[in-house]
């Protein structure tokens, strides 16, 4: 696994402007900017294109690039998304890139730089190079993270795992007296377990991955090299352990088990476990290509079965499929899992970048700082293969980046400067505001102002719910929502003291006089602590 599995976080104040194109050469410049201007087609027109999206291979023209066939959004736009996206392409020498931009799991842009695969030399020009689209399927390497830590944490929702147990409780080959004994599922899931972050043997050396029974005997040798919860420390180890899991617990394949669970109800029809039937056979699939520092002649990659630590990295995937992932971290289906618990596999776990608090990792999920943007995803590394996949789940915007080289610009800044270009330029319109239909009777004594610690809270009906929001709160932060549970009792379920009872005091007519939340006294006058005593 390559480094760029934890980039170095993107900083906000490095954003790339539009314009950093105009400083190459003039006339690839001018090249784009014509073919952009070819891209003004009627929405009918766009519709076709749009029906005729599975087809690959059509991005560009004796080697400069298409306008994109984006049907939701202006000129202007693609225009700005194909800049940054071959901007990439070019500074990074990278063979071939696809992109793609989504909202709710639907592309809004999509297009295809240089070529999915090289073909082959034919004296002094290459012949059968086909071109990357949205439907070209990459090695998507540490992306496949994200789909074992939600299959980790249904199997949680199920009863079937405790994410806190140790991890011995699930594989009874691991020795009491094995560092990895005490492990635990959320610790492999955050990377903040301290276990190594390689396979025992130089695995990367020999690109010989172990298979399931030489892994498991090999944990006998596995080390912690640092205390747990201490430093993120990333691993591949880990994410195999946890594959070993689903295998004991779901079945016996951890792959069908993803399949079944994900990728099925969700359409993801191009996503599968490395290329069935071999890379050769599949006329879909990226090639894989390492360009020398010193030469812009590609050397071929090496494919190879990553076999018991395909957990960690072993999927390919196309950027409509990944694009469709997107939108189900922005907001799953409950039949598959609930949204409280992709909520909380959002929930930060241990800081990854503790010099500039730009990243940290959740339960499976990077969590990179970008402006006031949080983008949840993964990046991936693999020899020829790098990825970067990353939503921001409140406007549920994806943005995909798919590189066929080994070394390629920051995968994670790729997707979020593309999607941020769309949520910048065009962010949807808000809701219409709805008027409620009634107020529920116990809740009206409760509404209007209280004051606690001197802080004014405003307590109100919104949708028939109890909702409370402290002054001065900017507009962007969710109030505190409450559940019924009994005349005088309400659980907080979302925002600020999420989980605390809200409890109500009344006098001897029934009139409330006193709330107590997380057990402060609310009161309708400000006062002092201890005045009432």
């Amino acid at each position: 696994m390559t480094d760029s599995s934890t980039p170095t976080p993107h900083d906000p104040s490095t954003d790339r402007a539009l314009a950093a194109l105009d400083a190459q050469d003039e006339g690839a410049t001018a090249t784009l900017d014509s073919q952009a201007d070819a891209a003004a087609m009627t929405s009918a027109a766009r519709d076709v294109q749009a029906d005729r999206a599975a087809t690959p291979g059509v991005s560009q023209v004796d080697g400069h690039v298409e306008p994109s066939t984006a049907t939701r959004l202006s000129r202007e736009t693609t225009t700005a998304l194909d800049r940054i996206a071959l901007d990439a392409q070019r500074s990074g020498r990278v063979p071939g890139l696809a992109a793609g931009v989504a909202r709710r799991g639907t592309l809004l842009w999509h297009n295809g730089f240089g070529a999915a695969h090289l073909g082959q030399n034919v004296g002094a020009e290459r012949v059968g190079q086909t071109a990357p689209d949205e439907n070209t399927r990459f090695q998507i390497a540490s992306n496949t993270k994200t789909f074992v830590a939600v299959t980790i944490m249904a199997l949680r929702d199920e009863g079937k795992l405790d994410i806190d147990a140790p991890a011995r409780d699930i594989i009874d080959t691991i020795t009491a007296d094995s560092p990895l004994a005490r492990m635990t599922p959320r610790q492999f899931m955050s990377h903040s377990s301290g276990i190594q972050r390689e396979a025992v043997g130089d695995v990367f050396d020999t690109l010989v991955m172990p298979g399931r029974d030489e892994f498991l005997a090999s944990l006998a040798h596995s080390e912690r090299v640092l205390p747990a919860h201490t430093r993120f420390h990333y691993s591949n180890l880990g994410y195999a352990l946890l594959g070993e899991m689903i295998n004991r617990l779901d079945g016996g394949d951890w792959f069908a088990s993803v399949q079944r669970r994900l990728l099925d109800p969700l359409g993801m029809t191009s996503t599968t476990l490395g290329y069935p039937g071999g890379v050769d056979t599949d006329p879909h699939a990226a090639g894989t290509y390492f360009v020398p520092p010193y030469s812009d002649v590609p050397v071929d990659e090496p494919v190879f079965d990553s076999r018991a630590i395909a957990p960690a990295a072993g999927m390919v995937s196309s950027v409509r499929d990944m694009a469709r992932w997107g939108g189900f971290v922005a907001n799953p289906d409950p039949a598959i899992l609930s949204a409280d618990t992709l909520e909380e596999m959002c929930q930060p776990q241990i800081v990854a970048d503790v010099d500039r608090w730009g990243a940290a990792w959740g339960l499976g999920f990077m969590l990179l700082r970008r402006d006031d943007r949080i983008w949840v995803g993964h990046t991936g590394g693999w020899p020829g293969a790098i990825t970067g996949v990353f939503t921001h789940r409140e406007s549920a915007t994806t943005g995909v980046a798919l590189m066929n080289a080994t070394h390629t610009p920051d995968p994670a800044a790729l997707a979020t400067d593309l999607a941020s270009a769309v949520e910048e330029r065009e962010p949807e319109l808000p809701a219409t505001w709805t008027p409620g239909i009634t107020v529920p009777p116990e809740l009206v004594p409760l509404l209007g102002v209280w004051f606690s610690e001197g802080t004014q809270f405003t307590f109100v009906v919104e949708g028939g719910t109890l909702k409370a929001r402290v002054e001065g709160m900017p507009e962007w932060k969710a109030p505190a929502v409450f559940e019924r549970v009994d005349e005088n009792r309400y659980r907080t379920v979302a925002g600020r003291e999420r989980g605390e009872w809200l409890v109500i005091t009344r006098d001897a007519d029934g009139s409330v006089t006193q709330l107590n939340w997380a057990t402060y006294r609310f009161t309708r006058e400000p006062a002092a602590f201890g005045e009432w005593l």
